[in-house]
């Protein structure tokens, strides 16, 4: 999906950069120098979307409010492919990525991540129907489609370990997870899995569906910078859990029917 065709005066947009002609991340300096922060999100209705002709999503609020406070333009460029999203972070197209990214432990990850910022789970997405499931069992030998590249995977490949049986994986790269929502609910595909809350945000308009089956415990998410880009982190995160403790944060949290607890 290309940038969005809307132009506010509080945020800038402009064509995606070549890739090639990116070298390396930007320092925090340089992203200072500049006067423009660099952000990819994903479109849907918690990150980033179009509301009766305003841009609205939590984390285009949060990018506009840290934007500000330091004195910078917000360039975000809405992106449904998680691979070009993480690239463009790690050739240097982006400095920051601002969705939902699930932290990870893993010492060779090319992505630094922030302090949390919420907390959500994985759910399944399956109908009212006679194809509807009521245990995590009943998974064995049934097809699951996940956006590509997603952290559910592992956990799905996990679940197929516990019960015994192979839960077989397709992979979508295309679209993006509300997507995979309209396609459960418009009999496409019999199961999905999808952030609960973007699933929650759309249910109400898909009440065929049903989302109430978790394939994964609560878990933390952040935000990501690339991993030389130490004293951005230090930077983002002393913003972060200042920004956090305001009652600006906690509207915005509300507004968008997120779970966070206070830490």
């Amino acid at each position: 999906m290309g940038v969005l065709a809307v132009t506010l005066s509080a945020i800038l947009f402009k064509p995606q950069p070549k890739e090639e002609t990116v070298q390396s991340s930007r320092s925090y300096e340089e992203i200072l120098h500049s006067g423009v922060l660099r952000a990819v999100t994903e479109y849907n209705s918690i990150s980033f979307h179009v509301q009766s002709d305003t841009l609205e999503g939590l984390h285009y609020e949060l990018l506009q409010a840290f934007a500000r406070d330091k004195g910078l333009k917000a360039e975000i460029t809405p992106e449904m492919n998680l691979r070009k999203r993480t690239e463009g972070i790690l050739n240097g197209t982006y400095d920051l990525l601002a969705n939902n990214v699930l932290i990870s432990s893993e010492r060779d990850d090319p992505i630094l991540f922030t302090d949390p910022i919420l907390l959500s789970r994985q759910m399944l997405i399956q109908r009212k129907d006679s194809t509807r499931i009521n245990s995590l069992l009943e998974l064995a030998r049934k097809t699951i489609h996940i956006v590509k590249g997603s952290p559910s995977i592992l956990r799905i490949q996990n679940l197929s370990s516990e019960i015994g049986d192979t839960i077989y994986i397709k992979e979508v790269e295309k679209y993006g997870q509300e997507h995979l929502l309209d396609m459960v609910a418009n009999g496409d595909i019999d199961y999905a899995v999808c952030d609960e809350g973007i699933a929650r945000k759309t249910i109400h308009d898909l009440s065929q569906l049903d989302i109430e089956t978790p394939i994964s415990f609560s878990q933390f998410y952040s935000w990501g910078v690339h991993k030389e880009n130490t004293i951005f982190l230090d930077s983002l995160n002393d913003w972060l859990n200042t920004y956090k403790q305001t009652d600006a944060f906690q509207k915005l949290m509300k507004k968008y029917s997120i779970n966070y607890k206070k830490q």
